[in-house]
């Protein structure tokens, strides 16, 4: 079966005295049924050049939904008298939201089962889910398409039964004020899907009539409408990249008019929280790791700031908790979380959790109880499953509540993980987290490496553990994570580093980390493979562009590939909001540095790796056009006989399918994709 070969039409381009021909501009035409065709022809090539691995598709898929526990259950966590959990039946695809009055001796209540509101849909997610202050009414938000816009529908929960109340289209973000009728909600631009308005709606009335509180008019600019863990206090929250701005209001008093906490100012970010008579503020003023201050409610303004953790330049600080006796806080020091917590009381007195992994992830978890010496937190590793744990912060005590089971079995001691570091271009040390099976694995340059990496946003990726990755590692695949810069895996000089006219750094990071791994003999460019998602697949797509030698085979999923045009058109979801991440390419300066990188502008006759490109049809961050584009433009322009596959799911948007096991097939999908090529090889 040949493979598709997209129409050319001219199309020109032009800024700043350049031109560019886009001959696959007419593919962002998503209504036209001559991109329709297109899709569905690359799908159907995908499906055939694929048929050999069919039968091992489908062993991934039943090896790794047999991993999963079908009958599952969260950890319960105590809130407003009520005991709170999800779970899953056998079979089910979605979780069933539960509660129990309070004990966990009492009668079970559903309070919404997904499963039934998604009978005969393709898709479905809840995005939040919330009961009034007095437990009577629950608000939840539902997506059927998979763009993430949502419903927001209202049910009694003493009579079981859904009021006619709805809000449509919106961005499923909302709170409820303490009077059980008012509900705060976000609402995205139809066309750019910024999250620019925030309403309040009151039970029992239509939508249409919905009081507008407030618009954000800064196109850079998104907000949205959250509750401080006391539940006092309901604040709007707008930011940008490098600014925020937060209103508040007493959450009993719906009809008041919303007071400044700070006003925005360039490079000032800040998040608030409440407790006694004061906002606790982490703040990055005058703190490129941030700080935590905290500022008098009745005039809490930057001018009254009191400092209550300082800058400290080794140390990021990310998130902080609030209890009656205890600040809790969440640090990172090189590249790996530490939690601290400090009496209120005594700073003499504070101390940290330990743990034990050369590499791993650790964060506060759900507290929603104000009043408690209990802490729980989540940890786990490339080696070690996901675990809910208990601290008691008094008796430093830690008690496992539940270790996420793996069916079938899987014992930690089998593999092996470690933290190596990469020397970058300018001299920097990259941290690289890998993970083998011991008894899979020769360090003699022949191993099959998966190398993932993100790189963007500021957003660590920390070493995770997943069931699914087993499937790799059991068949003798090495996966490395590779924290370059772009992130904020070594703090926020780390994320600077990666950013706007330093971007390149994240690139040239990741072929560091590549080129290392091949020099410890972990493995070879023959055997390598590169994979990243969303930004991460402008990664994949940059290297593959700078250095298509170093891999034999890469994965870009929902890539973000087509920079430049992108970043241009403000009608584009996400476009006007990145300005201070990608830069704004109407100034020349950083229109010829995106230019420099941007992957669809930069595909030029010569090899490339073996590649699968995975997309959203209805993606609303990344749009559907961008992999396609890059897709079809490879074809006619690469010089080797590689596969080069592109699949795109009709029925969904950026996170993929919906569900417990849809998404395996894809994952499924991606694996026998690498597994082929590494056997082919062999």
């Amino acid at each position: 079966m040949p493979a598709p070969s997209a129409t050319k039409k001219p199309h020109l381009l032009e800024i700043h005295g350049h031109q560019r021909q886009d001959p696959y501009y007419w593919m962002n035409e998503r209504e036209n049924p001559e991109v329709i065709d297109y899709l569905n022809a690359e799908n159907a090539y995908l499906k055939e050049v694929m048929k050999p691995t069919e039968e091992l598709q489908n062993q991934l898929f039943e090896e790794m939904k047999g991993r999963i526990k079908e009958q599952d259950e969260s950890v319960p966590y105590f809130k407003s008298g009520y005991f709170w959990y999800t779970r899953y039946e056998k079979g089910s695809e979605y979780p069933i939201f539960c509660r129990k009055l309070g004990t966990l001796e009492a009668l079970e209540e559903i309070i919404l089962n997904v499963n039934t509101l998604a009978i005969g849909k393709s898709y479905y997610q809840v995005a939040q889910a919330a009961t009034s202050t007095n437990q009577k009414i629950l608000a939840f938000a539902a997506d059927e398409v998979g763009r993430r816009i949502y419903t927001v529908q209202f049910k009694n929960l003493e009579t079981q039964e859904m009021l006619k109340d709805q809000i449509p289209e919106v961005t499923g973000n909302f709170v409820w004020a303490a009077d059980q009728r008012s509900v705060f909600y976000s609402k995205q631009d139809p066309e750019t899907l910024r999250s620019f308005q925030i309403y309040k709606h009151i039970l029992g009335s239509l939508s249409s009539t919905d009081q507008l509180i407030y618009e954000e008019m800064d196109e850079e600019f998104s907000c949205v409408v959250h509750k401080t863990k006391s539940e006092k206090y309901i604040l709007i929250h707008s930011e940008s990249t490098i600014s925020s701005e937060i209103r508040f209001i007493s959450a009993d008093q719906p009809a008041a008019s919303f007071q400044m906490l700070q006003a925005r100012i360039p490079h000032l970010e800040y998040a608030a929280d409440h407790f006694g008579n004061f906002f606790y503020i982490r703040t990055n003023d005058q703190a490129q790791n941030f700080k935590l201050v905290k500022a008098p409610l009745a005039n809490p303004s930057k001018e009254n700031w009191i400092e209550v953790i300082p800058h400290r330049p080794e140390t990021l600080f990310e998130d902080f908790d609030l209890f009656s006796k205890f600040l809790v806080t969440q640090e990172r020091s090189n590249g790996l979380t530490q939690i601290h917590i400090q009496p209120w009381e005594s700073e003499a007195m504070g101390h940290s959790l330990l743990f034990d992994d050369e590499t791993y992830t650790a964060y506060v978890g759900t507290n929603p109880e104000f009043d408690t010496n209990l802490l729980r937190f989540v940890y786990n590793s490339l080696v070690s499953p996901s675990s809910v744990y208990e601290y008691d912060m008094v008796t430093r005590q830690k008690t496992l509540l539940k270790q996420q089971e793996v069916v079938g079995g899987h014992e930690p001691s089998d593999y092996h993980s470690e933290r190596i570091w990469a020397e970058a271009t300018d001299g920097v040390l990259v941290p690289i987290s890998l993970v083998y099976k011991k008894s899979a694995f020769n360090k003699d340059g022949k191993q099959p490496l998966l190398l993932y990496a993100y790189g963007s946003y500021g957003y660590s990726m920390d070493a995770y553990f997943s069931a699914n990755r087993l499937s790799l590692l059991q068949r003798g695949f090495v996966f490395a994570i590779a924290h370059i810069r772009g992130g904020e895996d070594l703090g926020r000089a780390w994320y600077e580093g990666g950013k706007l006219l330093k971007k390149k750094n994240t690139f040239t990071d990741f072929t560091a980390c590549a080129e290392h791994l091949i020099q410890q003999n972990y493995t070879s460019a023959a055997n390598l493979y590169a994979m990243g998602g969303s930004a991460g697949g402008l990664l994949v797509g940059a290297v593959i562009n700078m250095r298509p030698d170093l891999f034999h085979g890469a994965i870009a999923n929902v890539p973000f590939v087509d920079v430049v045009t992108t970043m241009l058109d403000e009608t584009i979801p996400l476009t006007t909001g990145e300005f201070q991440e990608w830069g704004n390419p109407k100034e020349k300066a950083y229109y010829d540095y995106m230019l420099s990188y941007s992957p669809y502008d930069n595909v030029m006759a010569q090899n490339y790796p073996h590649l699968l490109v995975t997309s959203g049809l209805h993606d609303s961050q990344v749009q559907y056009w961008e992999p396609t584009k890059w897709v079809a433009k490879l074809r006619d322009q690469k010089t080797d006989q590689h596969t080069l596959l592109l699949f795109t799911n009709m029925e969904a948007g950026h996170g993929g399918a919906s569900g417990r096991f849809n998404p395996l097939k894809e994952i499924a999908l991606e694996y026998a994709f690498l597994l082929m090529l590494a056997e082919n090889h062999t």
